[in-house]
């Protein structure tokens, strides 16, 4: 079997179970069946979905994508009619945006398995950090709880997303707004940390180094490999055979003369205090193709290079831009370059945005899943002509199989 047919044949929704969406509808007491002529919870559920893969058609479009593999599946009531744009709003409102990021979070698990090409390093499964913002209508409500950038147009939301790097799928999400305190990329990052599991490897770029950060990751269990700018000095403990070496991580406010001593007593191997100190590698090496020679310098929390050589991390950290191509597909390749979000209040950007994750999860899951079974890297996979297919079937009983 070809990998398009692996793809024509792989339902949607084998990612996004009916018995999910119930779930996640049933725990925010959201009303299951059609009464008095509204859209039950599930088909808006699906809708909201659909909506990310149609993003081009105006809601009546949509809608009627998914009328007939809803009858297919004895889903759809055949004395239901179309509902208006304007009822179609209002069964959105009715189920606001607590089920579906419900969803997201139930679905979002790491699909790429030992077999997937580049997803793992050093036997951890990498995934990374990094955040997105998209421009919303220019609405009071909009303005007031997501705050326009500084000569900005629009409105925007900033996403902040945890990623496997090997599919591409995110594995947890952080909406809110682009201004004000707290509202950056590391505020989001550090919600975010509590998804990691050991077996995983975080690679972050600069900017999100903080040291009450790093450790928090670090307690997770899971591995780090983060890259620094020039912002701190990093003194040697001790030298690796493969160019690296073992550094310290200071606390903040710490005098020169504490620092010091805990270098005094890491090199003759005494224990420190984890909540003033933490111990770390350091990679550095240089990109000479670009012409400028630019140092790169990376944190890690393999400290053997018997495990994980100098050589081996800088060529895993460059799996962290598959994350700027997964930031691409959802906001390029499925909302379109340069689009607004549809939604006119705050709640319903949070509803539609967590549906472009759900989709974006759906589809990458599902090229991950064809191309691991027929050996290629998932990369080779076009996600642009996947979501074409995925359109293309939906009209069919595989497409939507609720």
């Amino acid at each position: 079997m070809s990998l398009i047919d692996q793809l024509s044949l792989g339902v949607l929704t084998s990612w996004v179970s009916r018995d999910a969406v119930e779930v996640a509808i049933g725990e925010h007491g959201k009303q299951p069946r059609r009464r008095g002529g509204t859209l039950p919870a599930h088909v808006v559920m699906y809708f909201v979905v659909a909506l990310a893969l149609f993003a081009d058609l105006d809601y009546e479009g949509v809608l009627r994508k998914l009328v007939g593999p809803l009858r297919l599946w004895r889903s759809w009531d055949p004395s239901w009619t179309l509902p208006t744009s304007g009822g179609i709003t209002q069964a959105r409102q009715r189920l606001g945006f607590e089920p579906v990021k419900t969803l997201f979070e139930r679905i979002a698990v790491p699909v790429a398995s030992r077999l997937t090409l580049d997803a793992f390093c050093a036997r951890r499964r990498l995934v990374s950090l990094d955040g997105m913002v998209f421009d919303l209508p220019d609405t009071e409500e909009n303005a007031t709880e997501f705050g326009k950038p500084g000569g900005g147009v629009f409105p925007q939301a900033r996403v902040v997303t945890l990623t496997e790097c090997g599919s591409h799928v995110s594995l947890g999400a952080r909406i809110g707004p682009v201004v004000g305190k707290g509202t950056g990329e590391r505020s989001a990052a550090a919600e975010l940390i509590t998804l990691l599991e050991p077996g995983m490897m975080l690679i972050c770029d600069q900017g999100f180094y903080s040291f009450t950060l790093w450790c928090q990751a670090v307690d997770t269990g899971a591995d780090l490999l983060w890259r620094l700018g020039d912002i701190m000095d990093l003194p040697v403990v001790d030298r690796c055979g493969d160019g690296s070496f073992v550094t310290l991580l200071f606390a903040p406010g710490m005098t020169p003369a504490a620092r010091r001593a805990l270098l005094v007593a890491a090199k003759a191997g005494h224990e420190l205090d984890p909540t003033r100190v933490r111990f770390a590698r350091v990679v550095e090496y240089d990109i000479t193709d670009r012409g400028s020679g630019d140092l790169i310098c990376l944190l890690t929390t393999i400290l053997d290079p018997r495990e994980a050589p100098a050589l081996v991390l800088a060529e895993c950290y460059h799996q962290r831009w598959e994350h700027e191509g997964s930031n691409k597909e959802v906001k390029n390749q499925l909302r379109g370059p340069g689009k607004i979000l549809r939604s006119q209040s705050p709640d319903m950007v949070r509803q539609e945005l967590y549906g472009y994750l759900i989709a974006h999860y759906a589809v990458s899951a599902m090229i991950c899943q064809a191309a691991t079974e027929t050996g290629i890297d998932p990369d080779r996979v076009k996600f642009t002509q996947t979501v074409r297919l995925v359109r293309d079937t939906i009209a069919g009983p595989d497409g939507f199989s609720p």
